[in-house]
């Protein structure tokens, strides 16, 4: 039995080296293929002749000529991996929404539906209407419900990926929540779950431009803040799986607002959508003649969508608010770099809205402020995906899980 576990767990290592070496190259011979994984060009047949069989790569001529003339000898071929030959749904969970993908083995939202929250709604009523909302995407998208290998969910908080459960999530209310358990219950689908921040991390290294990047910090921000962190292109979660949890980093040690968590001084208190909002309105009535405070009294955009806008336009309260706040990001990722070095840094949500009035004081304040040279080593940018990261990100944790790093008990 032992042998048989050992071969099989070969077998596994071995096709998760061809198909991360087809994700990274649109085109590769088996000899290239070879080379770049390690294996014997026997074992790159059997492998190979098992995805042509279940039609998940294709094989094209490489040196067919413009007039259709072949040369003497066997024609080269290239094989590339067929993206919808496989999908997955992609669950990204904020707290008043969740937005859903049908993505391809590139983790492409082809197909995608937003759902609308129930504002204190019970965890258990939020996961059966995102269920529902994944059976109706995949149900419209027509795809063959056999090609659908799995779902991925990213939920905020602290997430145990192991067991499925959402230990502890303040900005949603949850508490050791059965997250994976409950949609595979209502999807029928196998689910992974981890955090939504270090899902968004996993795409970026897996899919986005950041592949050869071997220290990578993903830093998001809308109604909370949260990191992921990966190294050598794989999540590191920290032995409770609690790494990134740079929104709960204390800011200010006395005197700061309370925090969801709990706790008081935190760096969500301080930088997140909720915050700088607050903010804005005291700054208003302090100001209710100034710019601000006539464009958050224009009903239908969100409020925070309205102070980016009065920055934009000159409003000096508004810009003064951003540039102080996103000072106080900029020190907690000097820290970030201190202490984990990446090399490079990837911030989405509202650094992606604001990107042209936050990004110039962090990575200011990130150089200023972080060791020695460190800081000016690390790259710093808006995430790739801009407002899909979530769902890319949720996408990648399925197809990471299910298909290029899958266990060989069952077909692809």
């Amino acid at each position: 039995m032992s042998a048989l576990l050992a071969s099989s767990a070969i077998k596994s290592r071995n096709l998760q080296a061809v198909l991360l070496a087809l994700l990274r190259h649109d085109q590769i011979s088996r000899v290239r293929l070879s080379r770049l994984t390690g294996l014997s060009t026997t074992t790159i047949t059997k492998l190979v002749g098992s995805l042509l069989e279940q039609g998940l790569v294709a094989e094209d001529d490489r040196d067919a000529p413009a007039n259709g003339r072949r040369g003497v000898g066997r024609p080269q071929t290239a094989l590339r991996l067929l993206p919808e030959s496989r999908w997955v749904i992609g669950v990204h969970l904020d707290i008043d929404q969740a937005r859903l993908a049908l993505a391809d083995l590139r983790a492409r939202p082809v197909y995608t539906r937003r759902l609308a929250l129930k504002p204190g709604a019970s965890a258990e009523a939020s996961l059966a209407a995102i269920a529902a909302a994944a059976r109706a995407l995949a149900a419209e998208s027509g795809i063959d419900p056999a090609r659908i290998i799995g779902l991925g969910a990213g939920v905020s908080g602290l997430v145990d990926p192991a067991s499925g459960v959402n230990r502890f999530a303040p900005n949603l209310g949850w508490h050791d929540v059965p997250t994976a358990a409950l949609l595979r219950q209502h999807t029928g689908l196998p689910v992974v779950v981890d955090n939504n921040v270090r899902a968004m991390a996993l795409g970026e290294v897996m899919f986005g431009p950041a592949r050869d990047v071997k220290t990578l910090a993903f830093v998001y921000a809308r109604i909370g803040v949260g990191a992921g962190f990966t190294v050598g292109g794989q999540i590191y979660r920290g032995s409770g799986a609690g790494a990134g949890e740079i929104g709960h980093m204390t800011m200010i040690v006395d005197g700061g607002e309370v925090c969801r968590c709990g706790n008081t001084g935190c760096l969500e208190t301080i930088f997140s959508e909720p915050a700088l909002v607050r903010l804005a309105y005291q700054q208003a009535e302090r100001e209710p003649g100034g710019l601000l405070a006539r464009l958050l009294a224009e009903p239908g955009s969100r409020p925070i969508e309205q102070v980016f806008a009065a920055a934009r336009q000159g409003d000096a309260a508004a810009l003064a608010l951003l540039h102080d706040r996103a000072r106080y990001v900029g020190a907690a990722l000097a820290n970030v770099v201190n202490i984990f070095n990446p090399e490079r840094i990837v911030l989405g949500g509202l650094f992606v809205q604001g990107a042209d009035l936050l990004l110039p004081p962090i990575e200011q304040t990130v150089r200023a402020r972080a060791f020695a040279h460190l800081g000016e080593r690390v790259v710093v940018q808006t995430a790739s995906f801009g407002g899909q990261a979530g769902m890319v990100g949720a996408a990648a944790l399925a197809l990471d899980a299910f298909f290029y790093r899958h266990e060989l008990s069952a077909p692809i």
